[in-house]
């Protein structure tokens, strides 16, 4: 059976005793070396690769990519570095055949995400993916439901939520120190330069390009694609509200302790430079909860600008009492009342690993309510930037129901949470 066939075949009824077989290997043998997979090797894909290496119990057997000359420059680096070889497949559906690997790391482009995580629950995996956990909405539904119907644990890589201090400046918020939170402010100002244009071309030779489209539409191979910038185009990316900013979405629902909003709206547009980008340079998206009188506000911004109380990165959060500050993934500062008194605050270290490690714990326990970045809140921080870009592109304000996931009366703002997926690389209905 090919591996195309059996992706299909395990969509079946079968599925469900290859993700319990899945449990109990992992149950029973509590103290056996976790074998890791990381899909995708470019940026993030070095990060997952070091970060694994370093959690105890377990380690990195395979390296994925469908780039045949990047995959190989990663093996050698890894040979160098851990001083022994690692398994190598430019195919991630024969990663998911394979009986020896137990989790998936999954650092490909955006529109890979959720596929790569259902495929894995449905093969009885676990996953990490990274930010967005999804290139829409549905899908990112789709993935929740996979990781409860098979058991999985899937994490999603916003590394702020195994922060210690970020933690504990959340339970500021909910203890009151700033008063009643009633809106949160996310910005994104990253140094953006112009990505030029770039003409279509021959895919290289080492390259699968067909399979690195994957669920995408099929389009003329160009190098303002691959290996980056797919992220300033639509098929593949979402922006910078979808890059960088779900950090700060994620953030943003965690301290205001909200989900899906109500309305939506936003605005931007290309200001700088007439490039091959086809995302928004500048955005602005507002966002309401009308059950709970909320409000959350992001910023994209991609060049000179000023900071916003020192937080070029971060977010800021309002209440009726002062403010609070937090920057990047690893600060955050308290002012109190009309003078702006100081108040508590607090600054820690990378959380990278401690988000891996948190996987880890939670894979080893089979509980998944130890994960500090569930594919629940996956769903919802990434919905927010899908929303946002739908309002900005359909250019209207929109209501939405967070109950049935569908904007209310709008055709053409429900079309686009979804896709069209291309055969056979298709998310299903029924996971």
């Amino acid at each position: 059976m090919s591996p195309l066939d059996r992706r299909s075949f395990l969509a079946g009824t079968t599925l469900a005793a290859t993700a319990l077989t899945g449990a109990t290997r992992a149950q029973s043998d509590v103290n056996s070396t976790i074998r890791c997979a990381v899909l995708g090797v470019n940026g993030r894909g070095k990060v997952h690769i070091d970060a694994i290496q370093n959690v105890r119990g377990a380690q990195v057997a395979l390296l994925c990519d469908p780039d045949a000359k990047l995959l190989a420059q990663r093996a050698a680096e890894f040979e160098k570095k851990y001083g022994r070889k690692v398994l190598t497949e430019t195919d991630l559906r024969r990663v998911y055949d394979r009986k020896d690997i137990d989790v998936v790391a999954i650092a490909t482009p955006n529109h890979w995400h959720a596929l790569s995580a259902i495929w894995a629950c449905q093969a009885g995996k676990d996953a990490y993916v990274e930010k967005p956990g999804s290139h829409n909405v549905f899908e990112g539904r789709k993935m929740v439901e996979a990781a409860d119907r098979y058991q999985r644990i899937v994490q999603h890589g916003v590394q702020l939520r195994s922060n210690p201090v970020l933690q504990e400046a959340v339970q500021h918020l909910r203890d009151g120190l700033i008063g009643d939170v009633y809106m949160a402010r996310a910005v994104i100002y990253r140094w953006r330069p112009s990505v030029g244009k770039r003409p279509d071309a021959a895919a290289p030779a080492t390259l699968d390009w067909d399979l690195w489209q994957g669920p995408a539409a099929e389009r003329p191979f160009s190098t303002r694609y691959v290996h980056y910038d797919w992220h300033w185009h639509w098929d593949y990316g979402n922006g910078d509200l979808g890059n960088q900013g779900v950090h700060e979405t994620d953030m943003a629902l965690w301290g205001l302790d909200e989900g899906l909003p109500t309305e939506v709206t936003a605005m931007g547009g290309k200001f700088l430079w007439d490039d091959d980008r086809e995302t928004p340079e500048v955005l602005s998206a507002l966002y309401r909860y009308a059950g709970s009188n909320k409000m959350l506000e992001v910023e994209v911004r991609p060049w000179c600008t000023n900071s916003e109380e020192g937080v070029n990165v971060g977010n800021l959060f309002y209440g009726s009492k002062g403010f609070m500050t937090v920057s990047d993934y690893n600060s955050y500062q308290v002012y109190l009342g009309q003078r702006r008194e100081p108040g508590p605050s607090g600054k820690w270290g990378d959380p990278v690993q401690a988000h891996f490690d948190n996987f880890f714990d939670a894979v080893r326990s089979r509980d998944a309510s130890k994960l500090n970045g569930p594919i629940e809140t996956g769903h919802t921080s990434s919905a927010i930037a899908h929303l946002g870009n739908i309002a900005f592109r359909v250019g209207r304000q929109l209501q939405f129901d967070p109950k049935s996931e569908q904007f209310v009366g709008d055709t053409e703002a429900n079309a686009m949470l979804t896709r069209e997926y291309r055969h056979p690389y298709v998310v299903p209905q029924q996971v």
